[in-house]
């Protein structure tokens, strides 16, 4: 672990920078930034090549698949391929990439990744319900200064840490 601190960015300045970026994102593309319309077109294109009579025909898909440009080519994707290899190069930069399941002492790799996926798929599931994910909420919404986007802000971190003081066992064991 590289315990250097002078290495990694100050919150404040994050926050800052992120704040930014939401502004230069509604600018250039007329709306805030979230990662789950992203995943969501992925799995649209994925769809519309493996079966695009299905894709046509599907409610949901159709109207992501009617126009010229595919769902493989809106903003929302290039922002997450710039997460994923922003993320990779960061890491290499500050000497940190290297390949590692994070989890609790007494949870084995396996069982891990088995919950990183069944949480993963609950968070898909529930983005598309919601019309969204949590940060899209928060972030945008703040943003733009609506009422909703502050409601978020106290009901993730308020319910986050109820269900941390309820969960933490799972992750800390102790003897």
């Amino acid at each position: 672990m590289n315990t250097n601190k002078n290495k990694y960015i100050n919150a404040y300045v994050g926050g800052f920078l992120m704040g930014l970026l939401i502004i230069i994102a509604y600018y250039f593309a007329g709306e805030g930034l979230g990662s789950s319309g992203g995943y969501r077109d992925v799995a649209i294109g994925i769809i519309d090549k493996v079966s695009p009579a299905y894709a046509k025909a599907n409610s949901f898909v159709a109207p992501h698949v009617s126009g010229e440009e595919g769902p493989m080519q809106t903003w929302l994707v290039f922002e997450l391929l710039g997460v994923i290899f922003g993320a990779i190069i960061s890491a290499a930069i500050f000497g940190r990439l290297k390949f590692m399941v994070g989890k609790a002492p007494h949870i084995t790799n396996k069982k891990r990744l088995y919950l990183a996926l069944a949480g993963g798929i609950l968070w898909g599931i529930g983005t598309q319900l919601g019309r969204g994910c949590t940060s899209g909420l928060v972030l945008s919404g703040m943003a733009v200064n609506s009422l909703s986007g502050y409601i978020g802000l106290v009901a993730i971190f308020g319910f986050g840490f109820i269900f941390a003081y309820f969960f933490k066992r799972l992750w800390i064991k102790k003897n």
